[in-house]
């Protein structure tokens, strides 16, 4: 069995990444982060079916409870957060229970949370099975769910003892959720590491048909970005808001849509081109690198740009971001591939030309 481990520290807390096929069925990858001698398994109900039974002969010697939510974006909510805390009341779990996060973003977030929050904070593993959240939600301690007027208000920094990913899980995700996926690798690139642009952009069939190898290297290779920008900025203060490119857009084009209506992934493919669109209207970004992004963008088989129906929405819901402060919106721009930065004043006027989506980029 081979595998890669990245370690991530983030203030004093530090815990192994695992990346390889397989890895579900190795006990050893495991055991060791399961504190006590309980776990909550907290997954959904496509997911749980078809990889709670490795967990559970995984983990023959602990005592395994499980609860499972409903499949969707729509169910990342504080409810869902509040039925799993009862659950874990009811059945007489203790500060030393370890909750395990067994599914996509969604299942990451919302267990990630109510780990943070139980009894002020139990231990927790991610075990994340899509490629979005192999390449982000799972990485970094970020734990969150939403509200009716903004996505990812309601959460806490709270980072897990152990990432187990096996790239396996991905042979169950439709093809949409697939691609979704992709749209976090490009951002990595876009945003660290123009040599890896480089890469995804000759590799990108081979990432699309899910060639083993070349998932291991994105999947790998994504992770040391996301883990080295956590170590510098655990409660994004500075440089860790550069994670969030194409977000702020891609954030609004969600809530706007209601949540479900389009994939996390999808968003952000969308929102990575407005993004360069808007770094180019700034004079940032020479165009034919806003043009490479786009192309890529497109290859994969993601929108680039937002549903006209909700487009006068978007920058109401943008000044709800969380990376919003007291001087106002701040947006994640590129200033070459490989390079971005948080920019503070932008042009409401190159904003509005960027979501109306008028002459320039995205028109293009």
């Amino acid at each position: 069995m081979l595998y890669a481990t990245i370690s991530l520290t983030a203030g004093e807390h530090q815990y192994p990444i695992h990346v390889g096929s397989d890895l579900l069925s190795d006990p050893a990858l495991i055991t060791p982060h399961i504190q006590g001698r309980r776990a909550l398994l907290i997954s959904n109900e496509t997911v749980g079916p078809l990889f709670a039974p490795s967990i559970r002969r995984a983990l023959e010697d602990v005592e395994l409870d499980e609860y499972f939510l409903p499949d969707g974006e729509a169910f990342k909510t504080l409810d869902r957060v509040t039925d799993a805390v009862e659950h874990l009341i009811r059945g007489e779990h203790t500060r030393d229970t370890t909750i395990i996060a067994l599914g996509g973003g969604v299942v990451g977030d919302t267990a990630g949370f109510t780990a943070a929050v139980y009894q002020r904070g139990v231990p927790f593993v991610q075990i994340p099975t899509t490629l979005l959240a192999q390449v982000d939600a799972s990485v970094g301690g970020k734990t969150a769910v939403n509200h009716a007027l903004g996505k990812n208000m309601i959460g806490a920094f709270y980072q897990p003892q152990a990432v187990l990913i096996d790239t396996d899980t991905l042979k169950s995700l439709p093809e949409r959720e697939r691609i979704a996926g992709v749209a976090e690798v490009i951002k990595h690139g876009v945003l660290a590491d123009s040599g890896y642009f480089e890469w995804i952009e000759a590799h990108l069939d081979e990432i699309l048909a899910q060639d083993p190898a070349v998932m291991s290297h994105a999947i790998a290779r994504s992770c040391e970005i996301k883990s080295e920008v956590v170590a510098d900025d655990e409660k994004e203060k500075g440089r860790r808001a550069l994670l969030n490119l194409g977000h702020t857009f891609g954030h609004a084009i969600e809530s706007a849509l209601g949540y479900g209506e389009w994939l996390h992934g999808e968003a952000v493919g969308a929102g990575l081109v407005m993004a360069a669109d808007l770094s180019m209207r700034m004079g940032m970004l020479a165009p034919a690198d806003a043009v490479r992004i786009k192309r890529l963008v497109t290859r994969a088989g993601l929108p680039v740009m937002p549903p006209e129906g909700v487009r006068g929405q978007l920058r109401e819901l943008m000044s709800r971001d969380k990376k919003a402060s007291d001087a106002g919106l701040r947006l994640i721009l590129v200033r070459r591939i490989g390079e971005a930065e948080v920019v503070e004043s932008v042009p409401e006027a190159l904003i509005a030309d960027t979501i109306g989506i008028g002459e320039g980029l995205c028109a293009a």
